[in-house]
């Protein structure tokens, strides 16, 4: 499909206009530097500005550089990216920080080649650090241009689709101001950020109403389009938090699954929903407890749903009290319960952490 448009079109002028009298100040707006716009880009990558924002300040807070962040050990690293999920962010961070450090000399790259080049940088991350730092002619395409540019001139092409990645990216170069690529990516982001929002958009308040076509066919939830949306599978986690003289044991995720590298509680993962009846009769639950008589379950389970972009992980955490340590239980770390928040945990357990503190005063856990 052909784009057909006026080539006098200019939307730079009363978006850029607009951008200036109602952008919002964040730090990383304030600064050329590649290494702060670069963590802001990474950070703000499947997270809200408002959660994003503490994050990055206490993040370039312990790493204010390049360098610091390549000499912290990887757990340190992801301890500060706590919380916000989708770790492997935090770990490609780290991994491009040690690239920069031994193939770029310890200076952050300067041409979009050199800096596409960095692990966990993809075509949107490079343009936006090559165009707000160096003022290089690389248009961004995100998720809000997507959605500004879908609806300026209706397309309907899905945004999801090979075809519409491609359209969408010659349609946001065709249109870049290449005197001012920077604070025009910034705009048109911004736009889609505040105004141009997926649902109930404030389009008589919008520096492009008239030229959009989407407003002007009255139908502008329409878009963008999607083809189809990733299929969601249910996986089905029992944690045991295991206590024994005020010490607890822990794992550290080593596969290439989701939150690699985090630290978890003892889990037995089954393929569906089962009762702790069903749980104790299990081989592996028979080898971390073996002693049946020797083990207390204090209080009812904590019940937790996750929603994860393509899983969605129900959770139960059972916290128990044992007199002795198995063999099998012995090939967990153990730590005492108040030297876990050392620990960089999944949200998902921290918010187990936060119930567990509300029940019992009996450790302090940060």
């Amino acid at each position: 499909m052909s784009i057909q448009y006026d080539e006098n079109l200019s939307i730079s002028g009363p978006l850029v206009k607009w951008y200036e009298e109602n952008k919002r100040q964040l730090p990383w707006r304030e600064t050329a530097d590649p290494y702060l716009i670069w963590i802001s880009e990474i950070i703000l990558q499947q997270t809200r500005v408002a959660q994003g924002l503490d994050y990055f300040n206490r993040f370039v807070g312990r790493f204010p550089d390049v360098a610091t962040l390549a000499e912290a050990p990887e757990d340190e690293v992801l301890k500060y990216w706590e919380g916000l999920g989708y770790y492997s962010r935090a770990r490609n961070l780290h991994a491009a920080a040690h690239q920069i450090m031994t193939v770029f000399g310890g200076k952050f790259p300067e041409t979009y080649e050199e800096v596409l080049s960095l692990k966990g940088i993809g075509e949107y991350t490079a343009a936006a650090i090559c165009s707000f730092s160096y003022g290089l002619p690389h248009a961004v395409v995100d998720g809000n241009v997507y959605r500004v540019l879908s609806r300026l001139f209706a397309l309907d092409t899905p945004i999801d689709s090979g075809a519409g990645k491609k359209m969408f990216f010659s349609l946001a170069d065709d249109l870049l101001d290449r005197h001012r690529p920077g604070i025009y990516n910034q705009a048109i982001m911004e736009l889609g950020a505040l105004q141009c929002v997926p649902r109930s958009p404030r389009c008589e308040m919008c520096p492009l109403v008239v030229k959009c076509r989407a407003f002007a066919d009255g139908n502008v939830e329409s878009y963008p389009v999607k083809q189809g949306k990733t299929e969601v599978k249910p996986r089905y986690f029992n944690y045991l938090h295991i206590l024994k003289d005020g010490d607890t044991w822990i794992n550290r995720r080593s596969e290439n699954d989701i939150w690699r590298n985090l630290y978890e509680l003892v889990l037995i993962e089954t393929e569906k929903e089962v009762s702790f009846e069903e749980l104790v009769q299990m081989p592996r639950y028979k080898k971390l407890l073996p002693s049946s008589d020797e083990v207390v379950v204090s209080g009812i389970p904590v019940c937790r749903r996750h929603v994860l972009s393509h899983r969605i992980i129900h959770a139960r955490f059972y916290t128990i009290e044992i007199v002795k340590e198995s063999e099998t239980l012995s090939q967990y770390k153990r730590v005492s319960m108040n030297e876990i928040g050392q620990y960089a945990f999944s949200r998902l357990t921290l918010s187990y952490f936060d119930e567990y503190r509300k029940r019992s005063a009996d450790y302090t856990l940060w």
